[in-house]
């Protein structure tokens, strides 16, 4: 209930007033941010905390539902309950209970100043600034439109007594209107100047420069037509940068320039290494064409893909350094904090790379420029650290990377799997010759297989691509004399160890999805 003296606003303009006056303070916040690349805006800060305590099932709930935009749902969501929170605020700061916006915008800035200061990358507590600043401007903005609402009528003999009252309330509605929309409008600039300012700490300047050295090719990767199926709508063999799946913990993507860039090498070593860019450059740069996987990938899905990644070898890389014997585990770091870990035993031989390329290009900001880890076989979430700044020889007895303690297991090889890609679920095609194709795939073992079921018919071996490498996928087609009806398609692959694709379903988590994808086509 509201107290006597409370000024007559209604409910309606007190909640836009104070999601006004919050879009003022988290303003306020951003525009300090752009004092040191060191800050973030605390929106962003309590995102990351949010992703760091989600549950897995929750974490691919929102992989299935949103995809590649999961981290834009989460910033909407995020976005949506602080509107909420700020409207009730601005509830209690215009209808009479004051004291308790104020604690309301403090408990605001504590939980920004909080998530900032338990973040992975082990901050200072210069941190909180953005936070602590944002909260007052809020608090300094809920105030003023409270003054506002009670402010009275500046020459109140000019009206009857009997229409005091309603000219009274028609005043104070006019001067919070107007003062809500002067702290949304300067909320507005002052986030503009802010994100203008911060565009400094963009790495785009340092990556354009890095382009123009000649151990980049520049050009797209293009597959020789005999690694190619003889089906049309199969997915490209080599995928473009732009098109390449994005799954990590990054609400932001970190901005390292390669000027300030280093690579250190410790742990469980002889001799730790740190390295700048252009000693990583001066090494010897291969590239090799790797098929990626994430293990949130659903039967069938779109997580993964293939590019031309060109880097240092791994193995080369920590032989200098002299693994200890005693070493079970590479953990790579990300600037963020973020962690990966996979088993020294991966490096069997195989392409793994500390890869600064892509398709020709360096890394997209995106894909972890200036450097990330790249293991053929594994699935990213034990594997592909991106924005990489160290990588650590321990045991996996003294360290747990980051999705272990969240349910995953600490190794993760990629399952032999396969994907129809055409026709497309729910499609209706015409009756005769169809080409049936898709993509398998078991990195480091490659396929040997792929076979094809029509409803509930016998398995009919599909026409394998040539094999460009062991690493990546693999194309297949079939050619199929469809009848009209409806029809189930499913396929199989086995990899050249002789193990089949698994027919039961399972969910990705704990260590990968299971299954024969299927798909239903209508024939007319």
């Amino acid at each position: 209930m509201d107290t006597p003296d409370a000024p007559a606003i209604s409910r309606r303009l007190a909640l836009l007033a104070g999601v006004a006056a919050a879009l003022f303070g988290l303003a306020v916040a951003e525009l300090t941010t752009a004092i040191s690349a060191r800050l973030r805006s605390p929106v962003l800060d309590v995102g990351d905390r949010f992703i760091d305590a989600t549950p897995a099932w929750l974490k691919n709930a929102a992989i299935d539902i949103f995809g590649t935009a999961d981290k834009i749902a989460l910033l909407v969501g995020i976005g949506v309950l602080l509107a909420a929170y700020a409207a009730i605020l601005g509830l209690f700061a215009l209808r009479g209970r004051r004291w308790m916006a104020i604690v309301g915008a403090i408990i605001f800035g504590l939980v920004g100043a909080f998530a900032a200061l338990g973040g992975r990358a082990d901050p200072s507590p210069f941190v909180v600034v953005p936070s602590v600043i944002g909260a007052m401007a809020a608090i300094a903005a809920l105030l003023a439109l409270g003054r506002l609402a009670e402010q009275p009528l500046s020459d109140p003999s000019q009206f009857h007594t009997d229409e005091l009252d309603a000219q009274s309330i028609r005043a104070s509605r006019r001067r919070v209107i107007v003062g809500a929309a002067g702290f949304a409008t300067a909320g507005w600039i002052a986030a503009g100047i802010g994100r203008t300012a911060a565009s400094r700490f963009s790495a785009g300047a340092s990556r354009l420069t890095v382009a123009t050295r000649n151990v980049f090719s520049g050009t797209p990767s293009v597959a020789p037509t005999e690694v190619l199926a003889d089906a049309e709508g199969i997915k490209p063999f080599f995928t473009p940068n732009a098109d390449f799946y994005r799954i990590d913990t990054a609400l932001t993507v970190p901005q390292v320039p390669v000027e300030s860039w280093n690579l250190t090498i410790s742990g469980l070593v002889d001799t730790p290494i740190t390295i700048n860019y252009d000693e990583l450059l001066d090494r010897e740069l291969v590239e090799v064409p790797i098929t990626l996987t994430c293990v949130s990938n659903e039967i069938g899905g779109g997580l993964m893909g293939t590019a031309m990644w060109g880097g240092i070898r791994l193995d080369d890389l920590l032989d200098e350094a002299g693994i200890n014997p005693s070493a079970t585990q590479i953990v790579g770091r990300s600037v963020d904090g973020y962690t990966c870990g996979f088993p020294v035993a991966a490096l069997d031989g195989r392409d793994a790379l500390v890869a600064v390329a892509m398709n020709g290009e360096p890394l997209p900001l995106e894909h972890g420029f200036p450097a990330r880890l790249i293991v053929p076989g594994l699935y990213g979430y034990v594997s592909a650290t991106k924005w990489l700044t160290e990588i650590e020889l321990t045991t996996f007895e003294d360290f747990d990377q980051y999705w272990v303690p969240r349910g995953w297991d600490a190794n993760g090889p990629i399952k032999v799997q396969s994907r129809i890609d055409t026709p497309r679920a729910l499609e209706t095609i015409d009756a005769g010759q169809v080409a049936i194709g898709g993509t398998a795939w078991a990195q480091t073992r490659g396929i040997d297989r792929v076979e094809v079921r029509i409803d509930d018919g016998a398995w009919q071996d599909a026409a394998l691509a040539d094999e460009l490498n062991d690493v990546t996928w693999r194309q297949w087609h079939l050619a199929w004399n469809a009848t009209p009806g409806r029809h189930t398609i499913t396929v199989r692959a086995t990899d050249r160890e002789g193990t089949t694709q698994v027919e039961e379903r399972t969910t990705p988590m704990p260590n990968g999805a299971t299954g024969w994808h299927q798909t239903v086509v209508l024939v007319s």
